[in-house]
């Protein structure tokens, strides 16, 4: 029997920190690494598979995506949206 599968967008952010590339997502707050970008992001889509097959597992998909702020519409879970991504000055006193 074929297990259902769940369709969806997600916006990942890649960064290079030092000699390192870094694919993140505040949507699920996960992330992973690699050598290259195109290696973050692969890495990245094997850490969502894993991750959805846990929740999944443990019984506690729908409690885990409500904590994560997704929302389900018609049926469909949907990811938070990232709506800006700026860079903002802080002065903090230290």
């Amino acid at each position: 029997m074929d297990k259902p599968v769940i369709k969806f967008n997600l916006s990942i952010a890649v960064i290079k920190e030092g000699n390192k590339f870094v694919a993140y997502s505040p949507a699920l707050d996960l992330s992973s690494c690699g050598k290259t970008a195109k290696e973050a992001r692969k890495r990245f889509s094997e850490a969502v598979s894993l991750f959805f097959e846990e929740i999944i597992k443990r019984g506690s998909f729908e409690e885990v995506l409500a904590d994560l702020g997704w929302k389900k519409i018609n049926s469909i879970w949907n990811p938070p949206k990232i709506v800006s991504n700026d860079i903002q000055t802080f002065c903090v006193a230290a």
